[in-house]
């Protein structure tokens, strides 16, 4: 029996990873790393998949600790490493508009924390890091699996914090360590249910059209018709990741969990005003004006409820590539849904549960 070694549980990605991963093929069993803070919440989420899924019960351990720390919080760590063949780390602080000091203390040194932890896993055979596509930064033009350090600028600290932690690992790939990276694009929730545990990237704009009578108004940045929205759902992710992770043939790859060939904003914001049943009258704006209204103009971000940070990425300059995805995903069943397949489904589950927000998990 080996040991599965979780963080980012009991967050959405991380919850719906588990089941995935813990096979009923296989008897590994998972330890979780849980902030005391999260503890109760962790508990109640083990219940829910053991209940949902019969083939986890008595497979999921919880173990408090926190990745902020040295040895994770755990004092004498080598007690806990025996037996880990695989280390999936999700945790992090999933925010656009998050300090620089706690996305370096969660994001990077969290990273660090955990690649140390790793390298005394005598058994170790993966160390699975979640990234983002993002690491990109506002780099123009086309952004493969294989690049990383490309002279970027970034939009907040979200995303450098999560370049800096990737450069980490894969600088330890180099050293020896086996690894493999995923690069998710913006997630949005499962393509089946439309589920979420977080409103935030177009459920913004999605959120702001439903407040509004049947002829809504939209501020419009940019060049709609130029720029692209890469959304991915929940459950194709999640998916991916335990496909491609189970593949020896991932060692040592990055795989950007991408579209391919996204939506221009032009076309999401029109299916967006479809499927809320909006006539949407779009009033262009200066990109820099309307994130200093948002900022600081009263009562602006109160009515529309868009944080300046999200402005960006409607006038994103980078396109991805996912041959490695593409590649390796050929045959096995994983496939990436078309965006207007699912945008009514995410559209009746805002409607259904305005009591999501869109605060981080930290």
């Amino acid at each position: 029996m080996s040991k599965i070694f979780f963080t980012g549980f009991p967050g959405f990605l991380g919850s719906g990873l588990l089941p995935k991963v813990l096979s009923p093929a296989n008897d590994d069993v998972a330890v979780c790393l849980v902030q005391d803070k999260f503890f109760e919440l962790a508990e109640s989420r083990v219940e829910a998949l053991e209940t949902e899924h019969p083939h986890l019960a008595h497979r999921i351990e919880l173990l408090i600790g926190d990745i902020t720390q040295s040895n994770l919080g755990l004092g004498k760590p080598k007690k806990y490493q025996k037996a880990i063949s695989q280390i999936f780390h999700l945790a992090a602080v999933y925010d656009l508009s998050v300090e620089r000091s706690l996305g370096m203390r969660v994001n990077f040194d969290g990273t660090r924390h955990m690649l140390d932890f790793a390298a005394e896993c005598a058994e170790l055979e993966r160390f699975h890091y979640v990234s983002t596509c993002y690491v990109s930064g506002r780099y123009a033009g086309i952004f493969r699996e294989e690049d990383l350090v490309k002279g970027q600028k970034f939009n907040n600290y979200y995303e450098e914090t999560k370049y800096l932690a990737e450069v980490e690992v894969q600088k330890r790939r180099v050293a020896g360590l086996p690894t493999t990276v995923y690069r998710p694009a913006i997630v949005v929730g499962d393509s089946r249910t439309g589920a979420t545990q977080k409103y935030d990237g177009p459920y913004y704009v999605m959120r702001w059209l439903l407040r509004q009578p049947v002829v809504a108004m939209l501020p419009v940045v940019g060049d709609p018709s130029a720029v692209r929205v890469n959304l991915v759902p929940s459950d194709f992710v999640l998916e991916a990741i335990a496909e491609l992770s189970a593949q020896s043939g991932s060692q040592g790859k990055v795989y950007q969990l991408a579209d391919p060939n996204p939506l221009t904003v032009d076309e999401l914001l029109r299916e967006l005003g479809r499927a809320t049943g909006r006539f949407v009258i779009r009033v262009p704006a200066p990109v820099g004006v309307s994130k200093l209204a948002i900022d600081y103009l009263p009562g602006v971000f109160r009515v529309m409820q868009i944080p300046s940070s999200a402005i960006d990425y409607f006038v994103h300059p980078t396109h991805y590539t996912c041959d490695n995805t593409l590649q390796d995903l050929a045959g096995t069943g994983v496939e990436l849904p078309s965006f207007l397949e699912y945008l009514d489904r995410l559209v009746q589950f805002v409607k259904e549960h305005p009591e999501i927000g869109s605060e981080a998990m930290v």
